[in-house]
C-alpha cells in the first residue's frame, strides 16, 4: 500500500529513509568527480596505451556488474566489452586470527573465458575489496598474462592483490555514511551470510566513473573528451529535480513512483543504452521497494512479454463472479508498461507540463527525460509502435519517457538517475 501523503513530507521522508538512499543518490555527482579526480592521481592520465585492448572484461558483482553491462551499451558492437559475473558459490579459506585453523564459509568465485590471454584487459571492480574470488581472479589473468585493473578501497585485500599482480590501482569512492558498510570479506558481520548485503544505490557511479575514464583512454568507448564532468553536472541536476522537498507533481521520481504502486511494471526498452536503464531500473525495483519487474529490449519484448496482456494481471482479465462482494478486498495488481528510449530530436511542444513525471520544458539543459504524450504524431520505430498498439488493444497503460540527449552517455545517466530516485521513493512510501 502507497502512502501518498508520505511523498509530501520531507521530514518523513527523511525518517522512513534509514539507510539514507537519499542522500546518497544525492551526493552521486560528487562522487563521480572525487572517482576522476583520484583515477588521475592513481596514474591514468600518465598511461599510454599501446592500442586498444582485444577485449575488456569487466568482473563484480551487483552495481560493478551493472557498470559492465552499461559500458557494453555504450561501447557499441565495435568493441568487445564482457561482463564476468560470478559463475558459482564455492568454499573459500578464511583465517580469523594468525594462529586460528582456516574456516571455510560461503563465497563467490568467478572464472575467466578460456580465450582470455595476453591481448585482453580484466576490470575487477568491488566496493568492499575483500571477495577472495576476486583475488583469485586476480592471480588468475596474472598467470594468464591480462593487462588487470582494479577498483577497490585502498587497504583491502583486493587493491593489496592489485599490487602483487602488477595491476593498475583505481580508488572506489565509497559513500559519505559507511555504517552498514559489509566487512572485509564482503560480508555482513552478523549471521556470516553470503556477500549480497543491500547496496548503496549511488554505487553504481562509484564503479562507472573510472571504469569509463579507462576506456575513454583506451578507445573503447568513443566519448568526448568533456563527457565525465558533464555526467557529474546531469546527476546534480537530477538531484536537485528529484529532491525530497519538492512537491509529487514537480518531482519527476515521486510522480513516477506513484505511478508505479499497485502495478507489475513491464520494462521495455529501445536500443542497448535504454536496455542498460531498464535493467538497472528492475534491479532498483527489487533492491529498493521489494517490487518484481520484468526487462526487456523491443522488439523482442513484446513476443516474450505477451502472455502477460491475457494473464490475471491484463486489465480485462478478471475471471471470478462480476456479482461478488469486493469491498474488504485489496485492489488487484495491473501491468504497467514503462517503455524507455533515447531521442535527439526536439521534443513536442508542451510536452514539459504534459503530466506527471516531466522533467522540464523542451531545450532546458536540466530538463531530463520527457514523457512522450501517447498521441505524439511523430514517426516511430516498429518495436515502438507495436508496443503502443499491443497496450491499447489489451487496455494496458503504457508510459514512455525519452531522453534527449544526443551523447548516449548522457542520455543514460538521465534515465538511471531518473529511475534510481523512483525505485527509492516507491521504497520509502510503501514502507510506511
Amino acid at each position: 500500500m502507497l502512502d501518498d501523503t508520505l511523498l509530501d513530507d520531507p521530514a518523513a521522508l527523511r525518517r522512513a529513509d534509514r539507510d539514507r538512499a537519499l542522500l546518497a543518490l544525492a551526493g552521486s555527482g560528487a562522487r563521480v568527480r572525487t572517482a576522476l579526480r583520484l583515477a588521475e592521481a592513481a596514474g591514468l592520465d600518465r598511461l599510454r596505451p599501446d592500442g586498444r585492448p582485444r577485449a575488456v572484461l569487466v568482473a563484480g558483482h551487483g552495481s560493478a556488474l551493472t557498470a559492465g553491462e552499461m559500458l557494453a551499451a555504450l561501447a557499441g558492437p565495435a568493441s568487445l566489452v564482457a561482463p564476468l559475473p560470478p559463475t558459482d558459490a564455492a568454499p573459500v579459506p578464511r583465517t580469523d586470527r594468525a594462529s586460528a585453523p582456516p574456516v571455510f564459509t560461503a563465497g563467490l568465485a568467478w572464472q575467466l573465458p578460456g580465450w582470455a590471454g595476453p591481448l585482453d584487459l580484466l576490470v575487477i571492480s568491488s566496493a568492499a575489496g575483500g571477495e577472495r574470488g576476486l583475488v583469485a581472479l586476480a592471480e588468475q589473468a596474472y598467470a594468464r598474462g591480462c593487462a588487470i585493473v582494479v577498483t577497490a578501497p585502498g587497504g583491502s585485500p583486493l587493491a593489496e592483490a592489485a599490487l602483487q599482480v602488477r595491476a593498475l590501482p583505481l580508488p572506489f569512492v565509497p559513500s559519505a555514511d559507511t555504517s552498514d558498510a559489509p566487512d572485509d570479506d564482503g560480508e555482513r558481520g552478523r549471521g556470516g551470510e553470503p556477500d549480497l548485503p543491500a547496496e548503496d544505490p549511488a554505487a553504481l557511479w562509484a564503479h562507472l566513473a573510472p571504469l569509463l575514464a579507462l576506456t575513454q583512454k583506451l578507445g573503447v568507448t568513443p566519448l568526448p573528451y568533456d563527457a565525465l564532468a558533464a555526467t557529474a553536472d546531469l546527476l546534480d541536476a537530477t538531484a536537485v529535480r528529484c529532491r525530497p522537498d519538492a512537491a509529487a507533481y514537480t518531482n519527476p521520481a515521486k510522480s513516477l513512483a506513484a505511478r508505479l504502486a499497485g502495478t507489475v511494471p513491464l520494462l521495455w526498452a529501445e536500443g542497448p543504452v535504454a536496455g542498460a536503464a531498464a535493467g538497472r531500473f528492475a534491479a532498483q525495483l527489487a533492491e529498493r521497494a521489494g517490487r518484481p519487474a520484468l526487462a526487456g529490449l523491443l522488439p523482442q519484448a513484446l513476443t516474450a512479454h505477451r502472455g502477460m496482456f491475457t494473464g490475471q494481471l491484463g486489465a480485462g482479465a478478471d475471471p471470478d463472479d462480476f456479482f461478488r462482494d469486493r469491498v474488504d478486498e485489496p485492489d488487484p495488481l495491473h501491468l504497467q508498461v514503462l517503455l524507455l528510449r533515447q531521442t535527439v530530436e526536439e521534443a513536442p511542444a508542451g510536452a514539459g507540463s504534459a503530466g506527471p513525471g516531466l522533467g522540464g520544458a523542451p531545450g532546458e539543459d536540466d530538463g531530463g527525460p520527457v514523457e512522450v504524450p501517447a498521441d505524439d504524431a511523430r514517426p516511430r520505430s516498429y518495436g515502438v509502435t507495436r508496443a503502443h498498439r499491443l497496450a491499447a488493444a489489451h487496455d494496458v497503460r503504457l508510459t514512455e519517457y525519452a531522453g534527449r540527449r544526443a551523447e548516449p552517455l548522457h542520455a543514460l545517466v538521465e534515465l538511471v538517475a531518473l529511475t534510481d530516485f523512483a525505485a527509492v521513493y516507491l521504497g520509502l512510501a510503501a514502507q510506511s
